[in-house]
């Protein structure tokens, strides 16, 4: 099987017309430059700089990883029409998942350039894990106290507060009350919001 740094030239039969214009327009969308977004897939910026231009033809592989990158489906990268997305988000439509003790409920649409989540965070639950990863995150407070930690400075929040932080900056969410902390959370990033964000454990407990 070919590397994605070694797929053939496109020919003149073999060119997608729609592939090219796409991969920039929907790159550009979810806000990242030709070397972020190449880095990621793991290929060169000359790799993808081809790809964008109609030089090649990316590989199945290829449109699996940069569809994941920019939050979209294989589908749109093609070019083909995407099913409308509702504007509204119901309540009872909101079914919870928990993924390493917190709870999540999804507050708005999948397949856009950012995701809003509903999150309870119980006491003790990923306090010693540093989260370091490209985009940007919104939280807001609901319920109980917050303690985060951006760098070398905590902060503590309580209902009503909110913070807007670039998500390269290393960060650490904890629950600072028995009771846990509810927040609503937007972020730009364009994966899972789970472990597989997660730099970590690290030793030492949160200040």
């Amino acid at each position: 099987m070919s590397s994605p740094e070694t797929e053939p030239p496109a020919g003149p039969d073999e060119v997608l017309p729609a592939v090219a214009p796409q991969l920039r327009a929907l790159r550009r969308r979810a806000a990242l430059t030709l070397e972020s977004a190449a880095r990621t897939a793991g290929l060169s910026p000359a790799h993808l700089s081809r790809l964008e231009t109609g030089q090649r033809q990316p590989s199945l592989p290829v449109l699996l990883a940069l569809a994941r990158i920019y939050g979209t489906t294989v589908s749109e990268l093609l070019g083909e029409t995407v099913a409308e997305r509702d504007a509204v988000v119901r309540a009872a439509d909101m079914e919870p998942t928990v993924a390493g003790g917190w709870t999540y409920w999804q507050a708005g649409a999948s397949g856009r350039g950012m995701q809003a989540l509903r999150v309870r965070v119980p006491h003790g639950s990923q306090g010693d894990i540093v989260r370091v990863h490209p985009g940007e995150e919104w939280l807001y407070v609901l319920q109980g106290r917050l303690r985060l930690r951006l760098g070398d400075t905590t902060h503590r929040l309580g209902p009503g507060d909110s913070a807007h932080f670039d998500s390269l900056t290393p960060h650490r969410i904890a629950a600072q009350d028995a009771d846990g902390v509810e927040l609503l959370f937007v972020h730009t990033l364009l994966q899972s919001p789970t472990a597989a964000l997660c730099l970590g454990p690290v030793t030492g407990d949160m200040p």
